[in-house]
């Protein structure tokens, strides 16, 4: 293969001997995913790619308007191997960005619309981003545009904003007059001249971590569709599936397991833009969805949702969620997997066929045979025995090479024979010859209870079997004989009151759980926090029950004296 063809100074690219393998294997696909809607277009013209609530779009529609796209962003001065802030919530405007942009070579850096000040700043100059796409209509709390505006002020590096859905602003462009600028026919004259190669850098991902600024991730062109092709192979998705996504679209999960699908093989995705169970269940029964998946708030909210069985949920055949498979499909009726991903290059999973006790119980295996998987002692390059809990180590064709510009994070993220140390603990079973790895907590996530370590992600799951809880979340608290306890926050079913300490403890040793795993305080929450990428903010809860027990401890010093 000839490589990349434009080197990003900062980025670490694979070795030609990785990249040779890769191929070889069928891991990596010898496209470019631009190269690949194009394929698509020319073979099933008239399939619908795209669902919202507002439009549809076929796969010669999308082909089209984002050749006019790719286009126009070059003629507004754009180039190869820029990069683009992307603000943009979950819409087929944000599919047509993304594809526009991937044609051209243009490298969205694929931020929240939650994001602020901080992190839009940090990014664009860690980035070098000379665009910015983002959407008019997200928020009618908060005036996305009017920020952005004022971030392209306070950046010079910042040349173009294009707004989505939406007028344009003073001195941009709206998405919608680029497309119509362009005719169909000038686009693709000018795209004849752009050569982009299937090891180019596709995007710029962030990581996930509960602290800190996100780090950048490059995806690649070829990786990114192997990756997304074995991902189908594992659930068994093929062009008939049919998927539906409410998340954000530009997350890593998103594109692999919605947008990609439909680009390489056909597959319809139905987008929504904000998480609504009753919708949700609407639309799998109406447009006859095969595949749903769940990261984040859904399968909580499943669980609780009264209505389930007015609902004709017979299309789906997996159902996958990041816990509780178990429960949701006695819930749903249809079969549920546990899954696990990181944007550094893992998917875990099960399909529907899978035993149940690795689709309920595990987190399931890798669907590319490539990828190796290591579990270390925290700290030391020493293996684990089976069926002790070690940190997750990988290598393999999707697995990060490095964060972009980042020296001091690449030089702490990797053993010494090149393994990625994702701070995830597991635990490894072989279920009917297959090794499967279950999610046992982060190796920061737990509670060190005077010397004893509680796993907060086993007790959670413990708690959640209780009645009356929708979703627990476990934090450690400062104790001045043990240095930490557990605190539970709860969130608790609709019309029910939380357990208190002592029902909680009695029913969580009637569950088997030891004494002294069970939660010492108990908080009740209406939503659990996020950070500004959209992951669960277990710090803040921390620094909040810290914060309550200096005030309850003041208050009773004050009542002594």
């Amino acid at each position: 293969m000839p490589g990349p063809r434009h080197l990003i100074e900062g980025v670490t690219y694979p070795s030609r001997e990785r990249a040779a393998a890769s191929f070889a294997s069928g891991a990596w696909i010898p496209s470019t995913v631009g190269d690949a809607l194009r394929a698509t277009a020319r073979e099933m013209p008239d399939r619908t790619a795209f669902i919202s609530d507002e439009r549809t779009l076929t796969l010669r529609e999308f082909d089209e308007s984002t050749d006019r796209l790719g286009a126009a962003l070059l003629s507004i001065g754009l180039r190869q191997g820029d990069r683009a802030i992307f603000q943009l919530g979950t819409t087929v405007e944000t599919a047509i960005a993304l594809l526009g942009c991937f044609k051209v070579g243009v490298v969205p850096v694929c931020s929240l619309p939650q994001h602020r000040s901080v992190e839009i700043g940090q990014l664009t100059q860690q980035a070098g981003a000379k665009a910015y796409f983002v959407q008019s209509d997200f928020s009618i709390n908060f005036d996305l545009v009017g920020f952005a505006k004022s971030m392209v002020e306070a950046y010079p590096s910042l040349k173009h904003l294009i707004v989505v859905r939406g007028a344009a602003a003073e001195g941009g462009y709206s998405l919608q007059s680029l497309i119509d600028s362009m005719p169909l026919s000038t686009a693709r004259a000018r795209l004849a001249d752009v050569v982009v190669a299937s090891e180019d850098v596709l995007s710029f991902q962030l990581s996930g971590g509960t602290t800190g600024m996100p780090k950048i991730i490059p995806r690649f062109h070829a990786e990114y569709l192997g990756h997304s092709s074995a991902l189908m192979r594992h659930y068994r998705m093929d062009a008939n599936s049919r998927v539906i996504w409410s998340l954000p679209l530009l997350h890593n999960a998103g594109q692999l397991y919605s947008l990609i699908p439909t680009v390489l093989r056909g597959v319809t995705t139905v987008l929504m833009p904000r998480v609504d169970v009753r919708q949700m269940l609407t639309l799998i029964e109406r447009h006859h969805v095969t595949h749903a998946l769940s990261i984040g708030p859904i399968a909580p909210q499943l669980l609780t949702y009264p209505d389930v069985d007015e609902h004709d949920l017979s299309s789906l055949q997996l159902f996958a969620t990041m816990n509780r498979a178990e429960a949701l499909e006695t819930r749903l009726n249809v079969p549920c997997s546990n899954l696990f991903g990181i944007t550094e290059g893992l998917l875990l999973g099960a399909p529907a066929d899978a035993p149940a006790f690795a689709r309920h119980h595990t987190q399931g295996w890798s669907g590319c045979p490539d990828d190796e998987i290591r579990l270390l002692a925290p700290g030391s390059e020493e293996v684990v025995e089976f069926g002790q809990p070690g940190e997750l180590c990988i290598k393999g064709p999707s697995t990060l090479m490095g964060y972009f510009d980042n020296p001091q994070a690449n030089a702490d993220a990797f053993t010494s024979d090149g393994y990625y140390r994702t701070g995830d603990m597991m635990i490894e079973h072989i279920v009917d010859g297959i090794t499967c790895y279950s999610f046992e907590g982060r190796l920061r996530d737990n509670v060190n209870r005077g010397g004893e370590k509680i796993g907060c992600e086993e007790v959670e799951a413990f708690v959640c079997r209780h009645p009356a809880v929708t979703d627990a979340k476990l934090v450690a608290m400062p104790d001045p004989h043990y240095g930490e306890k557990g605190c539970i926050y709860i969130i608790p079913r609709p019309g029910a009151t939380a357990p208190d300490v002592r029902s909680l403890g009695r029913f969580l040793v009637e569950q088997g759980l030891a004494k002294y795993k069970c939660p010492e305080r108990v908080e009740t929450i209406d939503a659990f926090p996020v950070t500004r990428v959209g992951k669960l903010d277990k710090p803040a809860m921390r620094r909040w029950v810290a914060e309550k027990l200096l005030a309850e401890q003041a208050s009773a010093r004050g009542e002594q004296s």
